[in-house]
């Protein structure tokens, strides 16, 4: 229902105060009034909110969703009740998803804002007769930024693209503390299942598998880690966590969670080693990190076990569950971050698109968020928290600055 979706944005712009703190700056600055900006992200009320505030501020905003079991329908229809050229549907096939993402760049976008790097990646390939309209963009999300620095690297990059990903006012509250407790909310509203103590196996330490670890860990579970990186690996165990290989991890696990960014990190030869039961899902942006097309190959029947929840009855009798067709849990079979946590990393989507407009002579390549907006974001997040913290001294600047001084 549209009324639905009306509240789910009221609700979320209720505990987004820092990005509703920057309409007036954004309103004053001008660099959006007039600009067309093509968006795909996943399309809920977080989202929602951010279209909008864009809008507010001017811009002609065409959205889509980057995911084609993530949209909100009901956020969807609002906004496209105000006025939003909005293409997004949940459950579409994999032709309306493209032609979805297309149709947001038929109008031929000044600034580009993605979230896996779809949108660019057309632009640079069948779209390319758009390419002289864009003068920049923001990449949300680490499969993203991977796929542009790859871009980068072999010098095919044609415009600026700022690395939201990697702001320290986006990782560290969205990728770990957001994508902690979403995960959870999307494995909870599918399953129904129990954690506390089960063996719980996370793949990847980043940002992300960090916080699932985290939330895993305060829920009772018996938490696994599997790794390629060493430091994270060492991380990961000093963190108190087993860390193993996922050929050994499988035969233990309970739950099965991907949050690697790469493929096949559940493949066919684990699944024969899956205990009876096993559940898993992925928190990565692609669904090819579980490769469920050898699962369903493999499979002696599949079944619906719940909504969301796929059984797969596999010939020695064993049931395995995939969750949310292998797409991303906390989307697919939840309510996405939390809105406070993406108050901040979109207050800093629209700064940098703000930024960028502004600044439109940027040479082509991944530029870092600038510092300047990291901290003004971090800084406004505890002033409207009521929290304040201490300066220093005249004193203790001329101390830190220097090298004479001992101790």
């Amino acid at each position: 229902m549209t009324e639905e979706g009306h509240k789910k944005l009221d609700w979320a712009a209720a505990h987004m105060p820092v990005l509703q703190s920057l309409k007036p700056i954004l309103i004053e600055s001008g660099a959006m009034k007039d600009k067309k900006i093509s968006m795909a992200l996943h399309v809920e009320a977080k989202t929602g909110v951010l279209a909008l505030t864009l809008q507010e501020a001017g811009a002609k905003v065409s959205i889509t969703s980057c995911n084609p079991l993530s949209t909100d329908d009901d956020v969807a229809n609002a906004l496209r009740e105000k006025g939003m050229d909005c293409r997004a549907a949940c459950n579409q096939c994999n032709e309306d998803y493209y032609a979805a993402l297309n149709g947001v760049l038929d109008h031929g976008p000044d600034f580009i804002i993605d979230d896996g790097c779809d949108l660019i990646k057309l632009l640079h390939t069948t779209r390319t007769d758009l390419m002289g309209n864009v003068i920049g963009g923001n990449e949300e999300t680490t499969t993203g930024i991977v796929r542009l620095k790859s871009m980068e690297r072999e010098k095919v990059l044609k415009f600026p693209v700022f690395n939201v990903n990697d702001a320290y006012m986006k990782h560290l509250f969205d990728n770990r503390y957001g994508t902690g407790q979403s995960t959870f909310d999307g494995i909870m509203t599918a399953t129904n299942l129990v954690v506390a103590g089960k063996v719980f196996v996370v793949a990847g330490y980043g940002w992300c598998g960090r916080g699932i670890a985290m939330r895993a860990k305060g829920m009772g579970a018996n938490v696994v880690v599997t790794e390629i990186d060493p430091v994270k690996a060492i991380e990961a165990t000093m963190d108190g966590f087993r860390v193993m290989q996922m050929d050994d991890a499988v035969e233990i696990a309970d739950f099965i969670v991907t949050a690697t960014g790469n493929c096949d990190v559940v493949a066919q030869h684990h699944y024969p080693m899956m205990k009876d039961g096993c559940v898993l899902a992925n928190s990565g942006h692609f669904d090819n990190e579980i490769d469920k097309n050898a699962l369903s190959s493999m499979a002696q029947s599949e079944f619906d076990a719940r909504y969301n929840v796929k059984g797969y009855k596999m010939l020695d009798g064993r049931t395995i569950y995939l969750l949310a067709d292998g797409r991303l849990v906390n989307l697919a079979s939840g309510q996405g971050h939390p809105a406070e946590i993406m108050d901040l990393s979109f207050s800093i989507q629209a700064l940098c698109a703000d930024y960028l407009l502004n600044n439109p002579d940027m040479m082509p390549g991944v530029h870092g968020v600038p510092d300047e907006i990291d901290l003004f974001v971090a800084k406004r997040k505890l002033e409207l928290s009521g929290v304040k913290i201490d300066k220093l001294t005249p004193k203790q600047e001329e101390y830190m600055s220097g090298w004479k001084e001992g101790t």
